[in-house]
């Protein structure tokens, strides 16, 4: 006979809440590791902290590896600091295949800010959150800004779609490319396109920087739409150049949606997006739990014997899924 576990004194949701709104690092980080496994604990504690959160404005930095992103991170966190406002970051890295856990690499680049009180810097991975890094992500956003964060940098490890859809569930979208990244037919079928609030071309002191600039100019002359048109920056991450623009850039693209009244329409939209795809996540897991039981066998054996097409089953099987929901949600 299996005795259930009982509950981790520290992962009380009251005691995690109080903690996360007193800016407990500890606490923090603690909730934060529970949004990435799913566990039931954090969904209590984030009920208690709903009302706190919707201040923080967020900032996505994505790009192919090795353009640069976690240098452009840590000068961006400079800037913020030097403006007296704290700072969490989100690195948002891939799963390792034996633990599950996030390669630190970006944290060990960011380590000048390690004894700095006003930033908290966090890498994620899939874990076990039903959804992945696209549906842990929002949630631990929202972590961060009951914090009390004013300001949340997301970055991402590369411009995969679950890369991109991660970086687009931000408040400004920066795209990180170096010169040579290639031209903006590619980056059009790459989806940067969509997500791009500001472009940076970072490594600028290379050859090549004002050519990859004309391609990103080229790109948005034939495809952006008469509202926002992304500002392209060139930075010298590694120096800081170019480093005061980009974040005139982000701040410009901030007032404009403010001015606009876009932000609050962008962030409900990015709600119903997350709504969307946790309900995908939850139905997918329960009929993939029903397709392994003892019912769903006898069901297709009885199918089968006749020699029934596989999509009628199909079908049939939704309409028994759905009468099951709609006694369930009775």
């Amino acid at each position: 006979m299996t005795t259930a576990r009982a509950p981790n004194p520290r992962d009380d949701p009251t005691v995690l809440a109080d903690g996360v709104e007193r800016g407990d690092p500890a606490k923090l980080a603690r909730l934060l590791t529970l949004v990435e496994a799913g566990d039931p604990a954090a969904r209590e504690a984030m009920a208690s902290l709903g009302a706190r959160c919707g201040r923080a404005y967020t900032v996505g930095i994505t790009g192919a590896p090795g353009a640069g992103k976690s240098s452009l991170t840590d000068r961006l966190i400079a800037v913020l600091r030097a403006s007296g406002d704290s700072v969490a970051v989100l690195a948002v890295d891939p799963s390792s295949p034996r633990t599950g856990g996030a390669i630190l690499g970006d944290r060990v680049r960011m380590n000048a800010h390690a004894t700095d009180t006003g930033v908290f810097i966090r890498s994620m991975a899939t874990r076990g959150h039903q959804g992945g890094l696209a549906a842990a992500v929002p949630e631990a956003i929202r972590v961060l800004d009951a914090g009390g964060f004013p300001w949340i940098l997301v970055e991402t490890v590369g411009v995969g779609q679950v890369e991109l859809d991660v970086a687009g569930a931000t408040d400004t979208t920066v795209v990180v490319v170096t010169p040579g990244w290639g031209d903006g037919v590619q980056a059009n079928k790459a989806g940067l396109l969509e997500v791009a609030d500001v472009f940076v071309v970072n490594k600028a002191d290379r050859a090549g920087a004002d050519a990859a600039e004309r391609d990103l100019i080229a790109m948005l002359e034939l495809g952006h739409g008469p509202s926002w048109v992304p500002p392209i920056v060139q930075t010298v991450a590694t120096t800081g150049e170019g480093v005061d623009r980009l974040w005139d850039a982000i701040s410009a693209h901030r007032d404009y949606q403010l001015e606009a009244r876009q932000l609050d329409a962008r962030r409900g939209d990015r709600v119903q997006t997350e709504i969307r795809d946790l309900l995908k996540a939850r139905v997918t897991a329960l009929a993939d739990e029903w397709a392994r039981g003892s019912e769903f066998e006898r069901f297709l054996d009885e199918q089968l014997r006749d020699g029934a097409d596989p999509k009628r089953i199909v079908e049939q099987v939704a309409i028994m899924l759905s009468i099951d929901g709609r006694r369930g949600l009775g």
